[in-house]
């Protein structure tokens, strides 16, 4: 599985995944793909700077989940994403079989964009780069979305848990 890859090449450890869930974490992510599009894109006019400047960003990438504290809550769309990627990456077995299809269009639909994507930014094209880049822009959140809806669908709501410590 693509997440699992991920997960194991950005060395992401339970404390690294404790402190990705952190909002500012996964929001500050979010400036890496555009980032990542201009420095790719504007490669020839960056000249050397370019090698320094796809360096820090990668290094960016690789930092990020790591930079920021433990969140206090996980009460929070952001937090809960990554709780759901964990899940679907270490838990296969607690995903429900609704999100399997729906992840599997995301997947395929990210996958198509990051293509379009490389290949405006191989050929300098806007259009096709632009495109692309919405693309992965898009099928991404939807993806965190769709994790934020399974991690909420195997974790015990507050109130459920409560009514469960009230009968014991």
């Amino acid at each position: 599985m693509m997440q699992r890859t991920a997960a194991k090449y950005f060395a992401m450890s339970e404390e690294v995944w404790a402190r990705h869930a952190n909002p500012w974490s996964v929001w500050s992510r979010y400036s890496c793909l555009p980032l990542l599009i201009a420095c790719l894109w504007w490669r020839d006019w960056l000249g050397m700077a370019f090698w320094p400047v796809l360096v820090v960003l990668l290094l960016w990438v690789w930092l990020n989940p790591r930079c920021f504290s433990k969140p206090r809550d996980t009460h929070n769309w952001a937090s809960q994403a990554v709780l759901g990627e964990q899940i679907l990456i270490y838990q296969l077995e607690r995903v429900p079989l609704v999100h399997y299809r729906v992840i599997k269009v995301i997947t395929t639909v990210l996958s198509v964009s990051t293509l379009v994507c490389a290949a405006g930014l191989w050929f300098q094209e806007a259009i096709s780069t632009s495109v692309g880049a919405l693309g992965v822009i898009l099928s991404k959140t939807w993806f965190l979305d769709r994790m934020v809806w399974l991690y909420q669908s195997v974790t015990p709501s507050n109130t459920e848990m409560a009514a469960r410590q009230a009968k014991t």
